[in-house]
């Protein structure tokens, strides 16, 4: 056989070989069928948003707080504060708020003649109360005591919050490779609407902490299966833009609405209930959403596969080639791969490799996101309105992220984001309180916002179809250990007010050197196997930039397909 001969016989096989996308793309690229699908993540990121940040508003207390006295009650605070509370020129508001004096306050208040500086001191011995002018209902912290010396009792229950969604990240992942995408979102919603409403039973912090532990469970998997779903329909040009449009969109939502829900319910257990119960409404989602492709080609599932692909060219009014389909399942068929898991995954250096960078990735841009959140108390403003102010940053973040991540790669965005976190981050505790505080952490949390979603989505793209869903929540249980940590990075602030400032920006620059590690995915197809995903890291060089192979190759489908390495 010739030479010519041997380029054309290699050349007709190539175009017999017709992936999972270019079915997709026959089927409409983004038609009315993407677009409800894209809807219909509303509910999911909303109730994300609910499960994450709730328990900020169900333990969060006001800091000006004072022991309570019951006999001084119809005396105004003012002069409960005088006569009870002994002054402490080093403490926040310039009064104990621990210790009060011991003395017989109904004589007290008949003979006028009051406590000194000579009196006996005791710890607080009938409770707190507490300023209602920034926290105006009462949260568990303050219902039962969690101050002075227990005042580690609510960083303590958001950490095993994440413990919790570590276990669940393990096994909803599983659950989610194994029976599919839908499957799992139902489990993880349900487990938190359950643990949710439970919450209001707690009357003391193992109680409490027991029902957060389930409640962990459930995040952030109660939204992050829907992602993959959304991600596994969407093709390479509008992936980017549709999946973080979602997140930007809606999670914001939710967000910048729950502080307003919690003041509105005016009580931790109307909130809790509030916030938990819609979650099982999610029993309905295999009824009115379809399961993945992906997922099902990875099981095998090749016709159940081709059938949702026609549904969506129905749906999108689009004719699907009969002789495409044909040549798809026969190339799935010839190039057929044991499906393998993470076990397996592990067993291949490259994608060892590859995994466990992103592990460490993920989690340390978490840490630095959650502890910006856990931090909002010391900024020294409003905790609602700074909370809103700084959680809408969302939306404009995400937005940008959607439009320029596809152009400047998921790399060079991921490190400059996080450069720019640890500039910000470094300010914060020094510029001196109020808007200033507000504005820098407003612009930390900003670039965060883009960083976690980069990571996020970087994460799935790397991932073959098979393990996708497990390796993502593995991922994402790295970053849940991340969590764990966080609520007492804040907690630093006891010893040095600028402390855990200082850390969270020592951790963003240590993410930006770690994510030069990781393969470049941006305009790449997703892997669907092992061999695909070792084929994407070998491809290229640490410093891969979509912009500059686009240039290099002088078309857009040189950027897609080559790999320009900057050394």
């Amino acid at each position: 056989m010739s030479a010519k001969e041997k380029i054309a016989r290699e050349n007709d096989v190539k175009s017999e070989v017709v992936d999972y996308d270019e079915l997709l793309v026959a089927a409409g690229d983004f038609g009315r069928y993407q677009l409800g699908l894209f809807l219909s993540t509303f509910p999911f990121y909303v109730l994300g948003s609910f499960s994450y940040f709730t328990q900020l508003f169900l333990t969060e207390t006001s800091p000006d707080y004072w022991c309570m006295v019951p006999e001084l009650q119809n005396v105004s605070i003012s002069e409960r504060k005088k006569l009870a509370i002994p002054w402490d020129v080093n403490a926040p508001f310039g009064y104990s708020q621990c210790h009060m004096y011991q003395a017989n306050w109904t004589e007290v208040l008949i003979s006028g003649v009051t406590p000194n500086e000579t009196s006996k001191i005791v710890p607080c011995q009938y409770g707190w109360e507490f300023d209602t002018t920034e926290f105006p209902y009462p949260t568990i912290s303050s219902e039962l005591g969690w101050v002075c010396d227990k005042n580690s009792y609510a960083a303590s229950a958001q950490s095993i919050f994440f413990v919790g969604s570590i276990f669940g990240g393990f096994l909803i992942g599983w659950v989610s490779d194994r029976f599919g995408r839908l499957p799992a979102t139902v489990a993880s919603n349900l487990a938190g609407a359950i643990a949710g409403v439970a919450s209001i039973f707690a009357t003391n912090f193992i109680q409490f902490a027991v029902c957060r532990f389930f409640m962990g469970i459930s995040y952030d998997n109660c939204m992050m299966m829907i992602y993959i779903l959304l991600l596994e329909y969407i093709v390479p040009k509008y992936r980017t833009v549709i999946t973080n449009m979602a997140f930007a969109v809606f999670f914001t939502i939710g967000a910048v609405a729950l502080p307003w829900i919690a003041l509105a319910c005016g009580d931790w257990r109307t909130l809790s209930v509030a916030t938990s119960v819609p979650m099982a409404f999610t029993l309905l989602a295999p009824f009115l959403l379809p399961e993945s492709p992906r997922w099902l080609l990875s099981k095998d599932r090749v016709d159940d596969a081709v059938t949702k692909v026609l549904n969506i060219a129905r749906v999108n009014k689009k004719q699907v080639p009969q002789s495409l389909i044909e040549k798809f399942k026969r190339s799935t068929k010839n190039n057929k791969e044991v499906p393998g898991n993470i076990i397996d995954m592990m067993k291949r250096p490259l994608l060892r490799k590859l995994f466990i960078c992103a592990c460490i990735e993920f989690m340390c841009c978490i840490l630095i996101f959650d502890s910006l959140i856990r931090t909002i108390g010391q900024l020294k403003f409003d905790f609602f309105i700074s909370f809103s102010v700084i959680s809408v940053t969302e939306l404009p973040s995400l937005v940008l992220l959607s439009f320029i991540m596809d152009y400047t790669g998921r790399k060079p965005l991921l490190m400059v984001a996080l450069l720019l976190a640890s500039v910000f981050s470094y300010l914060i505790p020094f510029v001196g309180g109020g808007w200033q505080s507000v504005l820098c952490a407003v612009a930390a949390r900003f670039v965060m916002n883009m960083a976690c979603n980069t990571a996020m989505q970087w994460a799935a793209e790397m991932l073959p179809t098979s393990v996708r869903g497990s390796g993502s929540s593995i991922i994402h249980s790295c970053g849940y250990i991340a969590t764990v940590i966080s609520p007492f990075v804040a907690y630093l602030e006891i010893y040095y007010l600028w402390l855990p400032m200082v850390v969270v920006g020592s951790t963003a620059i240590f993410a930006a050197l770690i994510s030069i590690t990781l393969p470049e995915t941006a305009k790449r197809d997703m892997p669907q196997t092992f061999d695909d995903a070792e084929i994407l890291i070998n491809s290229q060089g640490y410093f891969d930039f979509p912009c500059r192979r686009k240039k290099q190759m002088g078309h857009v489908q040189g950027c897609a397909n080559e790999s320009f390495e900057f050394n």
